[in-house]
């Protein structure tokens, strides 16, 4: 496999940053989590998990939701153009804080009921 000159860039800068890409990630959801950790220096680091087909996300506009803590932050669902991505988000944040920071990177004035 040829690695082009953008590939090569787009994995260095990944690998350097806090967002870490090993799949592939939802249409509109890189520049929102590139927004979450500018504006977030709580957040140790995302990443992007498994993407499941679901009928529930019509629309091409990223939706995200948290669902469950884990032992090192939480983890978050984000929904757009039929399909859901699972996101472990690595952060030192109660929820309400986290659901404010992800209701800012989205553009949203009220965080409550973004999905």
């Amino acid at each position: 496999m040829v690695a082009s000159e953008g590939f090569t860039e787009m994995r260095l800068r990944a690998a350097k940053g806090k967002l870490k890409v090993e799949h592939s990630i939802l249409g509109g959801l890189r520049p929102v989590l590139e927004r979450l950790l500018a504006n977030s220096p709580q957040i140790r680091s995302v990443i992007p998990g498994v993407i499941r087909p679901v009928r529930s996300a019509r629309g091409d506009q990223v939706r995200l939701r948290i669902t469950t803590p884990t032992p090192t932050g939480w983890k978050a669902l984000a929904f757009a153009s039929g399909a859901r991505q699972e996101l472990f988000v690595n952060a030192s944040m109660t929820r309400d804080e986290l659901e404010a920071a992800l209701a800012t990177a989205q553009g949203l004035q009220n965080p409550q009921g973004n999905c």
